[in-house]
């Protein structure tokens, strides 16, 4: 880490807040959407670091005038050979000058695969060109920090990767030097440890931009194992605070083609649906979502609530915890039905409130699975089939994820046949089990974290009920869905979807800032 202290102001796109950070990666990225104050945020960097006696270069998105570029190739035979390795290498080309009758010198392009020669100002691609300021500027400079104002421009995704690699190899021969790269490319968020998450720093519309001053041993683990992992498609978040994660390929079908169809289309705009793999990776983005500032949201199974690191996250993220001190006093009435005396001097959290569900869900699925299913109605021998699946599968099925879902799937879908199959008391958690995991799926919307409530898309699915988890040819249910969404009318999509387009509602809605 490199220690600077630096403190920006731009009251006309952040108000009274100030940008404040003192330790610096060797190589830092500047991202976020257009208009959120990239550019700015760089100038006012390279002013302060000017006023701490650096040397600092503005590779600008106008670039340097083209004479000072062929003026570099022509002066400095170390960096026209350095270049020219490069160019053979990626495009068999390389470049001569020839000189005139005036003493000028014209740049020639030799492309060694046809044995011809052009003129580069004429006959060259916008691509080589960019490719050759880019290096010109990285290989000639000579002092402390280097800015680089959107690199990506006319740059192949390919050749993005190489001058990223290019830039981690300068910094490793100069370990002192600072480097920027302002970007709009998912192909420069080159992240391959935990601390080069403390290099981002993400600019928003409208609010003072964010990044990470410290990570804990527990972050640090967390993101080793994960961060290999994130590929460009996850890495689209940097750059928009609306993206929605959600667990797999079919969520991300279904839900980005009902996002045209929230209330607000231009809520929605900057908005993408990105699948992560799972549960556990849901729990790593909103996690990086939460340290980095991003304004992240999260639409998950309901299993996700009774285990794995999405859980984790929630519970210790301080927004719902705030939102649920918010509602205590009101609350209280359904709380004193809940816990003692002693624990609720202790105070409510988010954990609290899930292992109190968790533990009437238990008690109840242990009554559940025994009844004669031959002697309840048709509806409930169905959730009693499910369950005792799993007694027979398991040997401690209380700890499973899936059973505590299924009890409370079966709660929402036949609770209200249940009294007169069960004893009394069990009876009466039936209503508590109701608002608690309302009250919980509240608490979690503060974090940004959506929870399905009838279990996992293919519950929503209207071609094919299912009723429980888990769910078995999820790929074959899925084709035949997405085959009838494509057919219908939005109006029919509107109706026979609202529910899950009013999650996409409330996870497109924009904070105030």
């Amino acid at each position: 880490m490199i220690h600077i202290e630096t403190r920006v102001r731009l009251p006309f796109l952040w108000g009274k807040a100030a940008f404040k950070k003192s330790n610096w990666t060797q190589v830092n990225l500047i991202v976020g959407p257009n208009g959120s104050g990239k550019t700015l945020l760089a100038n006012e960097i390279a002013t302060q670091f000017r006023n701490y006696d650096l040397d600092v270069t503005f590779l600008r998105s106008d670039r340097i005038p083209e004479d000072q570029v062929l003026a570099v190739l022509r002066n400095n035979q170390q960096v026209k050979e350095r270049i020219e390795s490069v160019l053979s290498g990626m495009f068999g080309k390389s470049i001569t000058f020839r000189e005139r009758e005036d003493g000028s010198f014209v740049p020639m392009v030799v492309n060694k695969a046809r044995g011809v020669e052009y003129n580069l100002k004429e006959g060259e691609c916008h691509g080589l060109k960019e490719i050759l300021q880019l290096l010109i500027a990285l290989y000639n400079s000579q002092g402390d920090c280097l800015i680089f104002d959107e690199p990506e421009l006319h740059l192949h995704p390919q050749f993005q990767l190489f001058f990223m690699k290019e830039i981690r190899k300068a910094a490793a021969e100069e370990p002192g030097k600072i480097f920027f790269l302002i970007t709009h490319s998912p192909f420069f968020i080159d992240l391959r440890f935990p601390e080069d998450l403390m290099g981002v720093i993400v600019c928003h519309v409208n609010r003072v931009p964010t990044h990470i001053d410290q990570l804990s041993a527990e972050d640090e683990l967390l993101f080793r194992r994960f961060l290999p992992r994130f590929n460009t498609y996850h890495k689209q978040f940097f750059f928009s605070d609306n993206q929605i994660f959600v667990e797999g390929y079919t969520d991300q079908q279904l839900f980005s083609h009902l996002l045209e169809l929230t209330d607000s289309w231009y809520a929605s705009v900057g908005t993408g649906i990105i699948d992560v793999g799972g549960k556990d990776e849901l729990g790593v983005f909103c996690k990086v979502c939460s340290l980095l500032g991003t304004d992240g949201r999260i639409v998950g199974d309901l299993d996700s609530l009774f285990k794995g690191k999405l859980r984790d996250v929630v519970c210790q993220d301080p927004r719902p915890a705030l939102w649920l001190q918010r509602k205590e006093e009101k609350q209280l009435p359904f709380y004193t039905q809940l816990f003692s005396p002693a624990s609720l001097k202790r105070g409510i959290t988010l954990e609290k409130l899930i292992t109190r569900l968790e533990r009437y869900l238990v008690d109840l699925g242990n009554v559940l699975w025994a009844l004669d299913g031959a002697a309840v109605p048709a509806e409930v021998a169905a959730l009693v089939e499910k369950l005792r699946e799993m007694y027979d599968k398991h040997q401690k099925v209380e700890d499973l994820d899936t059973f505590k879902t299924v009890v409370l799937q079966g709660v929402n879908n036949v609770g209200h046949l249940l009294p007169s199959l069960i004893p009394p008391h069990l009876a009466a958690t039936i209503p508590l089990i109701r608002n608690l995991a309302s009250l919980i799926f509240a608490a979690a919307a503060a974090a940004r974290v959506y929870i399905l409530p009838k279990g996992c898309i293919e519950h929503y699915y209207t071609r094919n009920k299912v009723l429980y988890m888990p769910i078995a040819g999820k790929d074959r249910l899925f084709h035949t869905e997405q085959e009838y969404m494509t057919q219908v009318q939005p109006e029919v999509l509107r109706m026979e979807y609202r529910e899950l387009i009013e999650i996409l509602n409330q996870a497109c809605m924009r904070d105030s800032g």
